[in-house]
């Protein structure tokens, strides 16, 4: 079966995965076909890169207020 480009539609689904398809559709019998699904949350690769870069930099901030926190206390001293 061959489908032109210009019958295709996008929807978007309900909370349920559930696609409205209109009134002009009711009563009829209607074939669909999922051509493909974007999701709008990201994938676990892009989760592992963010929370990687994020570990990074809370560790770069955990040094930087080491030394920072250590040169106050010294400087309490004086």
């Amino acid at each position: 079966m061959k489908v032109d480009a210009t019958d295709l539609k996008t929807n978007e689904t309900d909370d349920r995965g559930r696609v409205y398809l209109g009134t002009e559709y009711a009563n009829k019998r209607v074939t669909v076909a999922v051509v493909e699904v974007e999701s709008d949350r990201p994938d676990d690769d892009e989760l592992a890169t963010a929370y990687r870069e994020a570990s990074e930099s809370a560790e770069a901030l955990t040094e930087e207020w080491g030394e920072t926190s250590d040169e106050a206390w010294e400087r309490l001293d004086e």
